[in-house]
């Protein structure tokens, strides 16, 4: 076996980090920069982000320059195990940098430059009970989903997703699949071409669906489904994640985020009828064994969105 025997989410979260920065669109985050720049908000910044992971996108703000000014940060994830280890990993980047922190009734705050503070709500819970309990709030200035939106049922979720934001409110839609993933060098073009597009199916079926869906067009619907929910484009852009061996091999802990994907793609179409199950099986195992030697290349085309609420539009 070629690849690592056990597989690990959170690793596989820590590890695309790295991936993430460099891809997201810098004209759409710019744009984003700018926006919040000329928001008028009568208190603290409100941010929600939905599926949070591992918090790295606290992070990249903070370090990007984006959150200086301080806000009220809520993250929410699923599972509690994601919520632990960014509670854990975010304690550790605010020592890092050094801002004074600490817990107030489970909330940490941390004193950035400037004495600005910076306050992060951490929370495990399902997405559709935490939008029907902050359902009619509208709380926040800026909802942030970071490669989540093509992972639920878009059209029933986008509408009740911008409710929960302030009239004027912005969004920020990072890392919206759209529809290709390609692995190089091609080992046979038509049966590569086979497993890429079954992948994409398993996006379009759902325990919530009876038919399929176009989950896996998600960055290409955001066009028109963010005005048909209220919110009009500010900014739009590719966000691909491209991945390849340098000189030295896998950037950080690429590789492993390589091994993580085939790991996921083999999951999911695990006894499809149309593939051979000994054929596919060697595809798996050589794809592995082309990330242990460096010569895996991959691309996922994605789209980022930055969007602005009118609820007159809604």
């Amino acid at each position: 076996m070629t690849s690592p025997e056990n597989f690990s989410f959170i690793r596989y979260l820590a590890a695309k980090k790295s991936l993430d920065d460099r891809s997201l669109n810098r004209h759409v985050f710019n744009s984003l920069s700018r926006s919040l720049a000329s928001l008028s908000t009568s208190g603290p910044l409100q941010v929600l982000e939905v599926g949070c992971g591992l918090g790295a996108m606290v992070e990249r703000l903070l370090d990007w320059g984006l959150l200086r000014r301080g806000a009220v940060y809520t993250a929410i994830d699923l599972e509690p195990e994601n919520i632990a280890a960014a509670r854990e990993r975010l304690q550790d980047y605010a020592l890092q940098r050094g801002y004074p922190s600490r817990e107030e009734a489970g909330v940490l705050c941390w004193r950035l430059e400037r004495g600005r503070r910076f306050c992060l709500v951490l929370e495990a819970i399902d997405l559709h009970d935490f939008i029907r309990r902050e359902q009619g709030r509208q709380t926040w200035d800026l909802l942030i989903a970071h490669a989540f939106l093509d992972l639920v049922d878009l059209s029933a979720t986008l509408p009740s997703l911008l409710f929960l934001l302030k009239d004027g409110g912005l969004c920020y839609f990072t890392l919206n699949f759209d529809g290709s993933t390609i692995f190089l060098p091609y080992l046979d073009a038509e049966f590569d071409r086979r497993i890429e597009d079954l992948y994409h199916q398993t996006m379009d079926y759902h325990h919530w669906k009876s038919w399929p869906s176009t989950q896996s067009q998600t960055g290409r619907r955001l066009f028109h489904m963010l005005p048909a929910a209220g919110a009009s484009v500010l900014a739009a852009g590719s966000s691909d994640w491209v991945v390849h061996p340098g000189p030295d091999g896998y950037p950080q802990d690429e590789a492993y985020f390589l091994h993580f994907i085939i790991h996921t793609l083999a999951s999911a179409l695990d006894g499809h009828p149309r593939l051979p199950r000994k054929r596919f099986r060697e595809w798996v195992e050589q794809r592995h064994r082309q990330i242990k030697e460096g010569r895996l290349h991959y691309i996922a085309r994605q789209l980022d969105f930055l969007g602005h609420i009118n609820k007159d539009l809604g």
